[in-house]
């Protein structure tokens, strides 16, 4: 038997692609995950991508950023078109990288492949990884196709269960890829670290503003939007500038509460005046 590493377990490999396109695992939440949906697709920007051939499937890792942070996106197609992917945090793709590494050094140190001393499991070798809310366990296995690395994400608080398959012969240029990414843009995942604000509304006649509170590449911003009826609009204040915004508004609310002030003096005056007026005659 080769070593072709085609990477599949024995079975057909799931399609995840319709669950997990969109930039983001489903029901993620909490620091560090990673938004899912339209609103994911809104807010996420692509920072580079890299495609790799290891035999007859095709990999592409894509480095990515939301109002949470930096992450990259490892995407596999098969032969056959289907698709699965799973998320690394940038310092656990570090992590990965480094037991990319290990694994391949062990697949090195491996005879030819022996169906007769095959493991009951088809495990050769086992490690796993834990960030925030998610484990990601990594296989090195081998079955009649051959040896190849399975990496299984997963959510402790539910989800699917996402996985790729990477031939064993393509560890190396994997890792490789993986590192020339992380030297560019480093192991330091990014993001607020701290729960942002929730937003606030409020009613005035017929109209509707919201007060949302963001986070781009750009870093904090609050939009400020107006509603009513079919009409939208709003603008976009960046964080760093929320105390000028608030003082040049408490400037205006001061001033026009001195000109309500004195307005209301001044009608007083006069119309005390015209009373007095009133009673001499």
């Amino acid at each position: 038997m080769s070593d072709t590493g085609s990477g599949h377990d024995g079975g057909a490999q799931k399609d995840y692609s319709q669950k997990m396109d969109g930039g983001g695992v489903l029901g993620g939440g909490g620091s560090g995950d990673f938004d899912s949906g339209q609103q994911s697709q809104q807010t996420e920007q692509e920072l580079a991508t890299k495609m790799l051939q290891i035999q007859s499937k095709r990999f592409y890792l894509d480095v990515k950023q939301n109002r949470r942070g930096r992450f990259i996106k490892v995407a596999e197609i098969g032969a056959d078109g289907r698709r699965s992917q799973i998320f690394l945090a940038l310092s656990t793709a570090a992590e990965f990288r480094d037991h990319l590494s290990t694994f391949s050094d062990y697949y090195a140190s491996l005879g030819p492949p022996n169906p007769d001393n095959v493991p009951e499991d088809g495990k050769l070798k086992s490690e796993m990884m834990i960030k925030d809310n998610r484990r990601y366990y990594l296989d090195l296995k081998e079955n009649v196709r051959g040896r190849f690395l399975r990496v299984s994400q997963t959510i402790t608080r539910g989800g699917p269960r996402s996985q790729i398959a990477i031939p064993a012969q393509g560890m190396i240029e994997f890792r490789d890829a993986l590192t020339d990414l992380l030297e560019e843009f480093g192991t330091n995942d990014g993001g607020y670290k701290g729960e942002l604000p929730e937003g606030r509304h409020m009613r005035v006649d017929n109209k509707n503003f919201y007060f949302d509170i963001g986070q781009n590449s750009r870093g904090i911003y609050m939009r400020v939007s107006e509603v009513k009826s079919n009409f939208r609009t709003a603008i976009t204040v960046p964080e760093k500038c929320w105390s000028r915004f608030r003082d040049i508004l408490t400037d205006y609310c001061d001033k026009m509460k001195k000109t309500s002030e004195s307005t209301t003096s001044s009608i007083t005056a006069d119309n005390t005046l015209q009373k007095q007026t009133s009673n001499n005659m």
